[in-house]
């Protein structure tokens, strides 16, 4: 038997009066996780939630979201984390999908989450400071852990999906508990560690490499509610953070931060990139700058999320995604010229998606291995190097062109601060390769420019034939550049 929630329980008889949580000036001890914990699970009990039932958290980054979590978890119960950006359609959707229960709404966004909630016949408790304490403080705590299977759902992860409505990926305790581990182990997090806790806790990366790894290694978790280059630099600076996780747009950011040299960032460790491809040339100048180490690693919402990683004792390969994790397996399925799609088995892999058997299906065939929708070459020492997403490869003119080797390029340009290459229809080539590129602060250079720097490297077919600048690229509450939201001059799609 097992349940996620005994890591809190665990570090809390270790040593309870160590830091758990910082936000600001605010700390909250293990101790106090713990009660506030206790005190969520009978809240629950009191609504009539029972142990397997689906419980929503709409919360920031904030130290109520780790109390719900594992008052949840406590209570036996289902978490279902909710961006707090979500419109009341799309809270309806979700609640109405996982068959929740309750859910637990921060009041800045209580308008969306109340309509939303009210849609799908779910209970909606609002969750503002001060408030929520007292509710807590009136209520019977849950002193116990209600015992789970390994196998038992902890955490349906909805993925946000290109097309169609969002599916829940169900995690177990088993694998969310191990995949914790592995984040622990790979950074060598120990009770001394200060993780910064800027990802979204809603999502897969933040929730485990962030939160779940830092309160199983009784670390503390500095959060910072909504990413901003000069907040993420003053808390480094003020609480001495060692460990620091972010995507790739968090660490252009903080390069191209104004006011960086006035911060000490010496404490600095470790970082680890995730989410989406890192750019080489961004990894280089970032541990020049910062002076630590930059691990990149590679995971979905499927895969609890930790699936590979550059390792910090074995060699280190720029622009690869490392080799895979403990007890996890990796493998290029449909290869051809020695690009394939990655395939992933081991502990890790989630159970299904909720309620959809045929999603399932197509997703983890017969003997385990999970789909994963990504293209990658492996080198001769095991080392997988992403190509591209399956869905994002361009084909023009029966060639294929992979996004991700132009944006390398375009970023190696001194004056491009992102990039983003997508195809455009094209009548005779099927596609067109195009490129929306947004500059560094204070830099210069022409479309053309662009174009004629990326044609000098790159074969004839690959180079973008159409180049425009933006002020800002589209990006997803977690900091991915969101392709799907770029829109193309109009004049090119006449």
């Amino acid at each position: 038997m097992t349940n996620l929630a005994q890591n809190l329980a665990a570090s809390t008889a270790r040593d309870s009066a160590a830091p758990a949580i910082r936000l600001g000036d605010a700390v909250v001890s293990f101790a106090q996780l713990d009660a506030a914990s206790a005190r969520v699970a009978g809240l629950l009990r009191e609504r009539g939630v029972q142990p397997g039932d689906r419980v929503g958290i709409m919360l920031p980054n904030v130290p109520q979201f780790a109390a719900a979590y594992y008052g949840i978890l406590r209570a036996g119960a289902v978490v279902v984390p909710m961006n707090v950006l979500l419109k009341s359609r799309e809270v309806a959707f979700y609640l109405s999908d996982s068959q929740a229960k309750l859910v637990l709404a921060w009041h800045g966004f209580a308008e969306d989450a109340v309509s939303g909630a009210a849609a799908a016949g779910t209970e909606c408790l609002v969750v503002a400071p001060g408030e929520f304490e007292a509710l807590l403080a009136d209520t019977a705590p849950q002193d116990g852990v209600v015992e789970r299977d390994a196998a038992d759902t902890a955490v349906i992860l909805y993925t946000s999906g290109t097309t169609g409505m969002p599916k829940g990926a169900e995690l177990s305790h088993a694998s969310l508990t191990r995949n914790a581990q592995v984040a622990i182990d790979l950074m060598s997090i120990a009770c001394d560690d200060v993780v910064l806790g800027a990802l979204p806790l809603f999502h897969s990366f933040g929730q485990t490499c962030g939160l779940n790894a830092a309160v199983a290694a009784g670390a503390c978790l500095a959060l910072v509610p909504r990413f901003d280059p000069q907040t993420v630099l003053h808390t480094i600076h003020h609480h001495r953070v060692t460990v620091f996780q972010g995507v790739p747009t968090m660490y252009v950011a903080l390069l191209s931060a104004p006011e960086r040299a006035k911060f000490d960032v010496d404490c600095l460790r470790l970082c680890a990139s995730g989410g989406a491809a890192l750019p080489v040339e961004v990894m280089r100048a970032f541990e020049e700058a910062f002076g630590c180490v930059l691990l990149e690693g590679y995971g979905l919402s499927e895969t609890s999320p930790v699936a590979s990683f550059n390792h910090a004792d074995r060699e280190r390969k720029p622009g690869s995604i490392g080799t895979p994790v403990a007890g996890v397996e990796m493998a290029l399925r449909d290869v051809e010229n020695g690009i394939g799609e990655i395939v992933i088995r081991g502990h890790n892999i989630m159970k299904g998606y909720w309620g959809r058997p045929d999603a399932t299906a197509e997703a983890i065939d017969a003997d385990g291995w999970f789909r994963s929708g990504d293209l990658a070459r492996i080198d001769e020492d095991g080392y997988f190097f992403i190509v591209d997403r399956k869905k994002d490869m361009i084909i023009r003119g029966g060639y294929n062109v992979y996004p991700r080797e132009i944006e390398e390029l375009l970023y190696e340009h001194p004056a491009v601060r992102e990039a983003a290459v997508i195809g455009i229809p094209h009548p005779e080539l099927g596609e067109e390769t195009c490129a929306a590129v947004a500059l560094k602060d204070g830099a210069t250079a022409t479309p053309d420019e662009l174009r004629e720097h990326v044609k000098a490297q790159a074969a004839a077919y690959k180079y973008p034939r159409h180049v425009w600048i933006v002020d800002e690229l589209p990006k997803s509450p977690t900091g991915k550049i969101l392709k799907r939201a770029i829109e193309a001059p109009a004049h090119l799609l006449a």
